[in-house]
């Protein structure tokens, strides 16, 4: 009986250290997941901005250099399936004159050792003016100098879009990615 209570008092004392350790160490894994969530968040936003500025080399900074898109979307009821390396875009990219926005909301990012996903809703806008509507799926993988996207799979839908939880985008002044504004 006496071997009973001591081994239950040792249970009971280490028993209450491990979940003190626990308690103490859990919100640290919590910000290393959050603070590598948002690098890889930030690398699909630094595309948004690449994108929205026809900035080449910004691109190519958060890019693979084999990185590829591959767009699907439904035309007259067939659906129709574009793949594409990105490098087969940048060409144009300088010369191009519309202003260009990409929003994303609700992103899900799932990241398993130095691979991530980003799935997220988005809305595209030219000049201003809505384009179209749908999902994006980003592939990225950890490098030395941080997430790069090996693959966007994503879907064009120009009807039954709902409205954006982010409201009605203002039209950028510099021909740039919408940015928050200045607290």
């Amino acid at each position: 009986m006496k071997a009973n209570q001591t081994t239950g008092r040792h249970v009971r004392r280490h028993g209450a250290a491990v979940s003190v350790l626990m308690l103490t160490t859990l919100p640290l894994f919590g910000q290393a997941a959050n603070a590598n969530e948002q690098a890889v968040l930030a690398a699909v936003q630094g595309f948004f901005d690449a994108l929205a500025s026809h900035d080449v080399a910004a691109a190519e900074k958060v890019l693979m250099p084999d990185a590829r898109a591959q767009s699907v979307r439904r035309k007259d009821g067939a659906l129709l399936v574009r793949n594409r390396a990105f490098h087969e875009d940048f060409a144009s990219w300088p010369t191009r004159k519309e202003q260009l926005l990409e929003r994303m909301w609700a992103p899900q990012v799932n990241i398993h050792g130095s691979i991530a996903t980003v799935w997220t809703a988005y809305d595209f806008h030219i000049d201003g003016k809505f384009s179209h509507c749908g999902v994006d799926a980003f592939d990225l993988v950890q490098q030395g100098d941080g997430w790069k996207i090996v693959n966007v799979l994503y879907t064009v839908e120009t009807e039954a879009c709902a409205d954006s939880p982010l409201g009605k985008p203002a039209l950028p002044q510099n021909g740039g990615a919408e940015k928050p504004a200045a607290p």
